[in-house]
């Protein structure tokens, strides 16, 4: 059997290596447009800010290897520009013809750049192979610049920001959208842009580029922002004109459409990675969801339905991510708020701050975890933010989503516990029963910073209260709540705050079984109050 693959990175040649591994009769042949294939994509940002420092690295299976190693043949500086799904070929640019059994395309997606006026006055750069990495680097070398401009505030813009920031350059994000990182909500997006702040990046919102002159970048808004070069990481589109050409079907945005199985409309015809219209694991929509991993899978179901090697369907991508900023880390799997209300799916949400481990272990730091879910239990999507433990937090929430569990899984989830690691509760547990209590009506969480007809009631220790305390807010230590219930008003809402949000939990309930029946506690405390006032100060 003959097999073509048009493009070698993390579908294709996952593909490529597996159906070798089922088989090692099939001819398998891999053309690839670029001068690279099988390169590790989401370290560009820091090759080019030097993290990374040997280029070789950044190549993870040579052509040399795969041919060795897998007998693969992979065919660089080789772009196919036609398919002939009737005659079962390929034609190349060159003319060259190869045909095939069966076809998977692995093309992927392709950097969306907008026209810009004026974009000739500067040197603008993508970032999506490692030429375009080297050809960053070489700029920054040769030109040693001082100001940059990323446009884009996603995964890439994010990170090419860091690294230029890591390389003494000013440097400066624009981003159309009111947050970076869309994939989680603005209230945990504040801490990451505080973090992007204080490393001294600048960030301009709701703002696009309206013109490029010589040495700065005017925006929409009217600002001028000095530059020496531009990095576009606006976003990426599915590169799909090939595959609309040989009457394979799209939707709407481009993408290709597919069965469970990665089949196309077209027999014979499967594609795999950042082209496809892969099923939203939460909502069950068609969705664009550019990671490797969910590519790394899709190759590899693909190669095991054609083998015939006990075929499985694709269950859907849960949008499982994470990046690195600064000293932060932020990850999140599922839907975000802005998904769900797309989508038309009713949830509540609960907010902690927890710590990445034990609190009297040194060392520990605060971690933010946000959970979406339904009066069911049912778990739609979470995010976490911190500078320890966020990623494996979310590895096990977005675990327990892939088996259907629910809150209550959260909740009786045993994890690891030593106090260098976590605390004998984790926050992943800790999360379960906060929102348990909330499904019970033990406690209703309030969030965001606007308290209008509330009653505040600031429950910290009084010097800390005198030290800074939210305009207009009461203070009744929690020691002294029980003594002191005559004084608080039982016709008025009251929102109670503390410094994380447990110690409000525990006074709010002493408040509801007081006839207190309007109640709130504010989830996350003072603590998260205090990053939503900076980020908001700061916009």
């Amino acid at each position: 059997m003959k097999i073509v693959v048009v493009g070698g990175g993390a579908g294709g040649a996952s593909f490529a290596a597996r159906m070798r591994r089922l088989d090692n009769k099939d001819e398998i042949i891999v053309l690839e447009k670029t001068g690279e294939t099988s390169i590790a994509s989401c370290g560009l940002p820091y090759f080019i800010g030097g993290i990374i420092e040997e280029r070789a690295k950044m190549q993870v299976a040579s052509p040399a290897m795969m041919k060795s190693l897998f007998d693969i043949d992979i065919k660089l500086n080789t772009e196919v520009v036609q398919i002939n799904p009737q005659d079962k070929n390929v034609v190349t640019e060159k003319g060259e013809v190869y045909p095939y059994d069966k076809l998977v395309l692995a093309v992927g997606a392709k950097p969306f750049v907008p026209e810009i006026s004026g974009i000739e006055n500067m040197p603008h750069f993508v970032v999506k192979n490692l030429a375009d990495a080297d050809k960053i680097k070489s700029f920054i070398a040769e030109n040693k610049p001082s100001n940059a401009v990323v446009v884009g505030g996603g995964f890439i813009g994010v990170e090419v920001a860091e690294n230029l920031a890591h390389l003494g350059i000013e440097t400066a994000l624009v981003e159309m959208a009111s947050q970076v990182l869309m994939p989680i909500d603005a209230d945990m997006a504040a801490l990451v842009q505080n973090e992007m702040r204080a490393k001294g990046l600048r960030l301009y919102f709701t703002d696009g580029i309206k013109e490029v002159e010589k040495g700065s970048i005017k925006l929409n808004s009217g600002q001028k922002v000095k530059a020496d070069m531009l990095v576009l990481a606006i976003g990426v589109r599915p590169d799909t004109l090939l595959a609309k050409e040989a009457g394979i079907e799209l939707n709407e945005r481009g993408a290709i459409i597919t069965n469970e199985y990665m089949q196309t409309n077209i027999a014979d015809i499967y594609v795999c990675g950042d082209s496809v219209a892969v099923k939203d694991f939460v909502s069950g929509q068609k969705a664009m969801i550019a990671l490797a991993g969910p590519a790394n899978r899709q190759g590899r179901l693909i190669a095991d339905h054609i083998a015939g090697n006990s075929p499985y369907s694709y269950g859907g991508t849960q949008g499982t991510g994470v990046v690195k900023v600064f000293g932060l880390t932020a990850a999140f799997t599922g839907n975000n708020e802005k998904q769900l209300q797309a989508a038309g799916i009713e949830y509540d949400k609960m907010v902690i701050m927890g710590s990445s481990h034990a609190g009297y272990y040194p060392g520990a730091e605060n971690l933010t975890l946000k959970v979406l879910y339904d009066k069911s239990g049912k778990i739609f999507g979470a995010q976490a933010v911190g500078k320890d433990g966020v990623d494996k937090r979310i590895d096990v929430i977005a675990t327990v989503m892939r088996l259907g569990g629910t809150v209550a899984d959260l909740r009786d989830a045993e994890l690891c516990y030593a106090p260098p690691y976590s605390g004998a509760k984790d926050p992943v547990n800790i999360i379960g029963m906060a929102i348990e209590n909330a499904l019970q009506g033990l406690v209703r969480p309030w969030f965001g910073d606007e308290f209008d007809d509330m009653v505040v009631l600031d429950v910290r220790p009084k010097s800390v209260y005198e030290q800074e305390h939210i305009a207009g807010a009461i203070n009744i230590p929690a020691a002294q709540i029980r003594d002191r219930l005559a004084e608080l008003p039982k016709d008025k809402t009251i929102m109670v705050h503390c410094f994380k949000g447990y110690t409000s939990y525990v006074v709010a309930r002493v408040l509801m079984q007081n006839g207190f029946d309007k109640v709130l506690s504010y989830a996350g405390g003072w603590t998260l109050y205090k990053e939503l006032q900076k980020n908001k100060s700061a916009n």
